[in-house]
């Protein structure tokens, strides 16, 4: 667009707006060289402002303006193009169209009769016929009677409907022709004129556009649901119950299929919508229409997002099954063979039994459809099922892996026989990516590699021509991330770390859209973990430290980072920046409901400009946070002090990669054996998990060799070789199951690191803690670790305490009692009064809490992680466990928890520390991270089940050095009080015990226990010392 021209468009607009009503026809007459696509852009854009103005009305005035010049632009450009076909061309055309409207008149519509006729003109059903449709139906409604006009338009719903579900010719063009069909007629069948025609129009045109195929797929989904959603304005549930229904399933079709908005949410509406139409057809009453909806739901299962994965797949499997109680194959042998191969796309992804076993069931099912979906009967249901046929071959794996692969390859041909980019371009597409991932199987197992090879990587370019991040970013996206896996699997690095750059970029404006909450996004980290994990292992091959952990913190609890700086935004940023990022969130949600609900001007024009809202936050965000949002290991580097060390663990499909990080340094430790490291750690994980479940005293006795075992895996003393002895603060930065293992208390032999901060240490009997004076703490991620630094939590004056709320702890009392002798600001709910109701009646004292303790029972959830829970009192009723009465993981994460005066929370409890380690995002979920996200800089917690009077005197040890000793950082006083544990004799203890503030017969119990061991130092075990880990500041 030139400079002149973009001036007179804008001359244009300002005149139409400050015009008379009357006079705009002229104006538009004198103008009429300036109306164009591009002017219509231009009007967009000046609207789109004057929104964002406040300006709403002269907006809508504009939009209608140009979607009135739109559509007569439309009918002009119609006008053209017919224009060019010849006189008899055109009359060839006509005629046709006259003879099916004819025999659509004669037959009332039978398919039996019209399908032949259409068959014998196919190459007359295309484009040029649905623009001569629309131009002879708009002439006939202009001349026509009423009554005639309304019978013309009857005849040609009827034959829309038909042309719509005809199953030969060219897919794209029938469509058209059936949105052709259904537009035109809408002249006739007004909303106030013929509202129960003009509902059941904007139906079969929403059928149409759910299906059509050319155009943005986006777009026409959208104005699918648009034309659903007209339609329910007459098909209410009380005038019109069918026809309601009937429109509730197909909105709930086209959310299935919906690319804008958040995904999750979309298959929640279609569960909705499939809900409600299962209200009016019952099985009673409407057996097959109930069957076909079963089929609807049971896909909207198979592929739902929120809620657990297995149990969704399964109870697709269970609503698939009820349907085939009414489609039998001798009944309804069609509608058999849809819900089977349905069946058969569930057994793919079942998780539960043998996944051997679930394929073998998958390939029975489609070989038995087969029987039914013919390529003469149904050419296009024939070539879906040697698509999924194609796909299960190549992740089958029983039989000959290169057998397996070949039959990938021939079904996918086979598929391609039928499937072309010219008719069935999406479907061209998919099996594109399929054939480009069975060539790239073949490539690792054949020996003519190079040719295997291009093979791939041309099925994948091919896929790319249809599968566009304009068009379908989501197949974009799945399609690049195999091209990329087929060149690093071929050592292209620097391309494949190209390709994997395009994922990212698409697979983060994908998150940008998703509104339906943390679990979704945690999902959508789960889909894309090993894209990260590959872009870190090629970054690694090129050389890339820096890269390497730029992408490993882009992965690492990215939901919990996220959601922290949001929670934490007016405090971290100036009031002058928290305003201007609460605007622009209130615009990306404001623009994101728009979308969701289907209530946008122009879908297309408003997501764009959400990704421009979006990039404008993030571009804020970054100048104004010590570690930006996309994460700068740069920046990062400058927030260490000069003291501190970062050890990072990453673990990826090549073996356990190894990271130190200082404030001018970044190396990464380079094992020769890495991967019979991660294989040993494997190994090593069930061994002490199994172990430490079922056979609990075998697992205290041995765990200090577990861990001298465990040093030697992670080869901790060739890693502390590398770090100078300047630096006193180490943080380590476990990676998914390494989080469960005590790393502070891996046993060290001091004199082979020639380093050791504490003198009475043996040179052969230190831990990891022992070397650095300052302090070992952990963190979930540098961004986390960074964002919790910014938390100001100097005062260390008010407690709040929870005490023994199940009354079976022996020595929670004394811990409290204790502890609580030193704050004289304090609040304790003790025993029955520590209930979940009166935790929320106190959330005023919790707020001003310097220091939260919970002394009582944990219990982590590995099934459901955010019910993990700290048992509250009146929890367990007849021996079950009430989460009504516990505080959960997901309580924390609720708003009004607010932790924000917090420095320090203590979980003086079992298995606190406990991770979500098969999680296979790498989201740090746990109850230490919902109390960070709740607001607290430090959490201590347990790694496992603890014994009740050593932690008692671990934890009161700890708060006294914070409280006694000035300056003292929430890591040192721990590990100062783990040492002293560790060290202290019994003789030791019984003095400690006599000074404690406690009355006489309360100590006099403590130090008639410690004569119970007959061991000099009672808890030198680990068991009793490491279980406690500081997370955070």
């Amino acid at each position: 667009m030139n400079e002149q021209r973009q001036d007179a468009y804008v001359d244009l607009i300002i005149k139409l707006l400050n015009c008379p009503s009357e006079d705009e026809g002229k104006i538009l007459e004198a103008n009429k060289h300036l109306l164009d696509a591009e002017f219509l852009q231009m009007v967009e854009a000046v609207a789109k402002m004057m929104s964002e103005e406040g300006r709403e009305n002269d907006a809508n005035w504009l939009r209608n303006l140009g979607n009135q010049l739109a559509e007569h632009l439309n009918e002009s450009s119609l006008q053209r193009q017919i224009d060019d076909l010849s006189e008899e061309d055109f009359q060839a055309y006509l005629q046709v169209l006259m003879q099916i409207l004819q025999a659509t008149v004669e037959s009332k519509g039978d398919a039996e009769v019209i399908y032949p006729l259409f068959a014998a003109n196919t190459d007359k059903l295309d484009d040029n016929f649905a623009k001569i449709l629309r131009r002879w139906a708009t002439n006939k409604f202009e001349e026509a009677e009423a009554d005639e006009a309304e019978y013309i338009a009857t005849v040609i719903v009827c034959f829309g409907d038909l042309i719509a579900q005809f199953p030969l010719g060219n897919k794209a063009s029938n469509m058209e022709i059936a949105i052709a069909s259904n537009e035109t007629v809408l002249k006739i069948f007004t909303q106030q004129a013929f509202p129960k025609q003009w509902a059941q129009t904007h139906n079969n045109l929403g059928n149409a556009y759910s299906d059509r195929i050319v155009s943005n797929k986006a777009e026409n989904i959208e104005q699918a649901i648009k034309a659903y959603t007209e339609a329910l304005k007459v098909f209410t549930r009380q005038a019109f119950p069918e026809d309601w229904a009937k429109t509730q399933n197909n909105l709930g079709i086209a959310y299935c299929k919906r690319m804008m908005g958040d995904r999750a949410q979309n298959i929640e509406e279609a569960i909705k919508a499939f809900n409600l139409t299962l209200e009016i057809f019952t099985y009673q009453a409407f057996a097959y229409q109930w069957a076909t909806q079963q089929h609807n739901l049971g896909n909207a299962y198979l592929y739902r997002i929120l809620g657990d994965r297995e149990q969704n797949i399964e109870q697709a499997i269970q609503i698939f099954n009820r349907a085939l109680e009414i489609f039998t194959r001798p009944a309804f042998s069609n509608e058999w063979a849809m819900i089977k191969n349905a069946l058969g796309g569930a057994y793919i992804k079942r998780m539960i039994g043998d996944k051997a076993d679930n394929i073998k069931d998958a390939i029975a099912t489609y070989k038995a459809v087969l029987e039914i979906y013919t390529r003469e009967r149904f050419p296009h249901k024939w070539a879906m099922i040697q698509r999924n046929l194609g796909a299960i071959y190549r992740h089958r794996s029983v039989g000959d892996s290169e057998e397996n692969i070949k039959l990938a390859i021939t079904a996918c041909n086979a598929a391609l026989s039928v499937y072309t980019r010219e008719t069935f371009p999406e479907d061209w597409a998919i099996v594109q990516n399929e054939l480009g991932a069975a060539y790239c199987c073949y490539y690792e197992l054949s020996e003519d590699q190079p040719k295997y090879l291009e093979n791939s990587i041309k099925a994948f370019n091919a896929a790319l021509q249809v599968r566009t991040r304009k068009a379908f970013p989501l197949d974009c996206a799945k399609t690049l991330f195999n091209l990329g896996l087929t060149y690093q699997f071929s050592q292209k690095f620097d391309i494949a770390y190209t390709t994997y750059k395009s994922v990212i970029d698409i697979a983060e404006s994908l998150r940008g859209e998703i509104i339906s909450g943390e679990e979704s996004k945690r999902k959508q980290a789960e889909e894309w973990n090993r894209l990260y994990r590959c872009i870190v292992e090629v970054c690694l091959e090129l050389g890339d430290n820096h890269q390497a952990v730029e992408y490993i913190e882009r992965s690492k609890t990215r939901n919990l980072v996220e959601l922290i700086l949001q929670r934490d935004f007016k405090t971290i940023f100036t009031p002058e920046v928290a305003t201007q990022l609460q605007q622009l969130r209130d615009k990306i949600a404001k623009g994101q409901y728009q979308i969701q609900n289907g209530t946008a001007e122009n879908y297309t024009a408003l997501a764009q400009h959400l990704q421009e809202l979006r990039q404008q936050k993030k571009n804020l965000e970054d100048k104004y946070l010590p570690v930006g949002s996309g994460f700068d290991f740069n920046k990062f580097q400058t927030t260490l002090d000069k003291n501190t060390v970062v050890i990072e663990w990453y673990i990826t499909t090549a073996g356990l990669e190894t990271f130190i990080i200082t404030y001018d340094n970044l190396q990464r430790f380079k094992s020769s054996a890495s991967i019979d490291k991660l294989e040993a750690l494997r190994d090593y994980f069930l061994k002490y998990i199994m172990e430490y479940h079922k056979n609990r005293n075998d697992w205290i006795e041995n765990l200090i060799y577990r861990l001298s075992n465990l040093a030697e895996i992670l080869q901790i003393e060739k890693i502390l070789k590398l770090i100078p002895k300047k630096f006193s603060r180490l943080i380590l930065i476990p990676h998914r199951y390494l989080y469960i293992f005590p790393l502070h208390a891996l046993p060290i032999k001091l004199a082979s690191v020639k380093r050791t901060a504490n003198p009475s240490i043996t040179l052969f009997n230190g831990t990891l803690f022992d070397l650095f004076s300052d302090g070992v703490s952990y963190a979930p991620s540098c961004q986390l670790l960074q964002q919790i630094n910014l938390r100001q939590r100097l005062d260390f004056k008010s407690l709040f305490a929870i005490q023994n709320p199940t009354e079976d702890l022996a020595y929670t009392d004394l811990e409290v009692e204790t502890i609580s002798s030193l704050f004289n600001n304090k609040e304790i709910l003790s025993k029955k009064q520590a209930t979940q109701t009166a935790l929320s009646q106190a959330s005023s004292q919790i707020q001003q809490a310097n220091y939260l303790h919970f002394s009582c029972h944990g219990k982590f959830n590995f099934f459901s992680p955010q019910d993990s829970c700290l048992l509250l009192a009146g929890a367990v009723e007849n021996d079950e466990l009430n989460l009504n009465k516990c505080l959960t993981l997901g309580n924390l994460f609720e708003r009004d928890f607010n932790l924000n005066q917090c420095r320090l929370v203590v979980l003086s409890a079992c298995e606190t520390g406990f991770i979500y380690f098969n999680n296979p995002s790498d989201e740090y979920i746990s109850l230490s991270s919902g109390f960070l996200y709740a607001g607290s800089s430090s959490v201590v917690s347990s790694l496992w089940t603890v014994n009740d009077l050593s932690t008692s005197f671990l934890t009161i040890k700890f708060i006294q050095n914070l409280k006694n000793i000035e300056d003292i950082s929430v890591p040192v006083a721990l590990n100062q009080a783990q040492n002293w544990l560790r060290e202290a004799t019994k003789e030791d203890l019984q003095k400690w015990v006599r000074n404690l503030p406690l009355d006489s017969t309360k100590k006099r119990k403590m130090r008639s226990h410690l004569k119970n061991y007959t061991v000099e130092k009672p808890f030198n075990s680990p068991y009793h010392w490491a279980a406690f880990t500081a997370v955070g500041k």
